[in-house]
């Protein structure tokens, strides 16, 4: 089993996903509407990147941009759909209108993913209290990884938080992998790998002509040669 650290990127098509396994990510988070910070791709885009990649891929499961869980029942019948297609990892994670963890939203998808692994995003960000949230989802089936930048501001302003929170790998609810992405550069990979984070997640930093040109090969291939340095 490897050692490395995990370097998860964001494709929205087998062209982003292509590019971003030739550049050396271990994971591939799939969504679609980067306006709208990342929503559910369609079945038909989930297989297609799924032939074209051999890596595991994480998808998104969210309707329409912030944190609320919105209409579950539509969300239930995506996750269903990309199920029957071969998907057995995703991402979710929804507030209600106090910040707190909707788990109600999330215990429904999690009956429909039956024991797949998932990440928990970033509305761990924007939580009224980051422990509370942790503690009262320690145990979900699946949950494996939390996707944090450790401060709705982004890496910068959460760092010594997600350094904290790396600290307490220990406690219940700390037990999940921190996936750190959301304003992440380079230069705050030391920092992070001296405090044991060893997995990061990378969007707009692997497209340096921006959202509308695809996945670089080589800005992946930068990233994953500085977490290997």
């Amino acid at each position: 089993m490897s050692n490395r650290a995990l370097l998860e990127v964001i494709a929205l098509d087998a062209a982003d996903a292509i590019a971003a396994q030739a550049g050396g990510a271990d994971r591939l988070e799939l969504v679609t509407d980067m306006a709208a910070d990342g929503l559910t791709p369609s079945r038909e885009t989930f297989a297609a990147i799924r032939a074209a990649v051999d890596i595991p891929l994480r998808v998104m499961l969210r309707s329409a941009d912030g944190f609320a869980a919105g209409d579950v029942d539509a969300l239930v019948r995506d996750a269903r759909a990309l199920r029957a297609e071969g998907a057995d990892e995703f991402v979710l994670g929804f507030l209600d209108e106090t910040g707190a963890p909707d788990v109600a939203a999330v215990r429904a998808l999690l009956a429909e993913l039956d024991g797949c692994r998932w990440t928990f995003h970033r509305a761990i960000d924007r939580a009224a209290d980051r422990d509370a949230l942790r503690k009262e989802l320690a145990g979900l089936p699946g949950l494996d990884t939390y996707l944090t930048a450790g401060a709705a501001g982004g890496v910068d302003d959460g760092l010594s938080t997600l350094v904290a929170e790396a600290a307490r790998r220990a406690e219940p609810g700390y037990e999940p992998r921190i996936l750190v992405g959301g304003g992440l550069r380079l230069d705050h990979l030391p920092t992070l790998l001296r405090a044991g984070i060893d997995a990061v997640h990378i969007g707009g930093a692997s497209r340096p002509q921006g959202w509308d040109a695809p996945v670089s090969a080589e800005a992946v291939a930068e990233w994953r040669g500085a977490l290997d340095a």
